[in-house]
């Protein structure tokens, strides 16, 4: 489907807790701007305590910013509440919901507190808990109780979803079913925000994602331009009888043990060199693997700040352009 308009908005939030000025307080949230389209899957990462929740909160309508502007639907999210709340879905880490009730009773209950809600049945359905409709909330498993959290989420047909962490106690086959369901979402219009600390999940299912670090984004774009922006490696052994110093200067080898290590902007043409080099000097390169750098090497790389990336004036950082190319 096509992307559309945008949906949300933020502009310069920042979110601070405890006293506005002095000592006493910590900024959470440093100025942030993004923005998201409709129909778009937009992932927001970083490492525990980087800003993500407090920044979710917010848009949410849960907490209200200490500065900026954020407009969900067009709408002050906090201010203007009763006209957001029943036209997004809010997929907690933790539902909280009455143990001693069943998934049914549970169901029932949220959607009576829900405009518009879809069926019960349609609802456990999309979450595979239909068989699970008559078990009692605290005799589901882990896995269990995230789909029950993500069916109460989708009961109101939200126009944006917040997801905290969707699959955390999910096994592999459940992971795959919430990846698939979402898309489907997605693919109908909903726009979707995501959190989580599988980057697997953010580089399967985002659009764009924006990486935070100390209360500000990093670095933003497409799953390709983030991990772009870092070079790819080439790992392999040589014989012990060829030194790692007969390599090409120009390949800038690095080496550990036996093992030497090649890190590249310029993946195919680096590894071109390398093997015409092995080919005509008889070099049997043992363990080659060459690969671009995933998701999860750039987020480690940028999230503990040891990237070559910096936060702008508006706490926000596009990947390097040459990384982009």
């Amino acid at each position: 489907m096509e992307i559309g308009e945008q949906v949300i908005e933020v502009s310069g939030l920042r979110r601070r807790y405890g006293p506005a000025k002095g000592d006493g307080g910590f900024d959470a949230v440093r100025g942030i701007s993004f923005s998201v389209a409709r129909g778009e899957l937009f992932a927001l990462l970083g490492t525990n305590g980087a800003g993500k929740t407090s920044t979710v909160e917010v848009m949410e309508g849960m907490a209200e910013p200490s500065g900026g502007r954020v407009r969900v639907l067009g709408h002050d999210p906090y201010r203007e509440r009763a006209r957001v709340r029943s036209r997004i879905g809010v997929m907690l880490q933790e539902g909280g919901f009455p143990s001693d009730l069943t998934v049914a009773e549970t169901a029932r209950m949220w959607a009576g507190c829900t405009s518009g809600a879809r069926p019960v049945p349609e609802a456990l359905e999309m979450v595979g808990l239909a068989r699970r409709a008559d078990v009692r909330v605290k005799q589901l498993s882990g896995g269990e109780r995230r789909r029950l959290d993500l069916a109460m989420a989708l009961l109101g047909r939200p126009e944006v979803l917040f997801l905290d962490e969707p699959t955390t106690g999910l096994d592999a086959e459940g992971r795959r079913e919430t990846w698939r369901l979402v898309r489907e979402l997605r693919e109908g219009g909903t726009t979707v925000v995501l959190t989580t600390h599988y980057l697997e999940e953010a580089e399967e299912l985002a659009d764009r994602l924006a990486i935070m670090r100390a209360g500000r984004i990093v670095v933003s774009g497409t799953p390709a331009e983030v991990t772009a922006s870092r070079p790819s490696r080439i790992r392999f052994n040589l014989p012990e009888e060829v030194p790692a110093a007969r390599l090409p200067l120009s390949l800038k080898a690095a080496e550990h043990g036996r093992g030497v290590e090649i890190r590249t902007n310029r993946l195919q043409e680096s590894l071109t060199e390398l093997l015409l080099w092995a080919r005509q000097e008889g070099v049997a390169l043992a363990g080659l693997d060459a690969r671009s750098a995933s998701l999860e090497e750039a987020f480690l790389e940028i999230a503990h700040g040891d990237g070559p990336d910096a936060a702008d004036d508006n706490g926000t950082a596009r990947v390097a352009e040459a990384g982009a190319r």
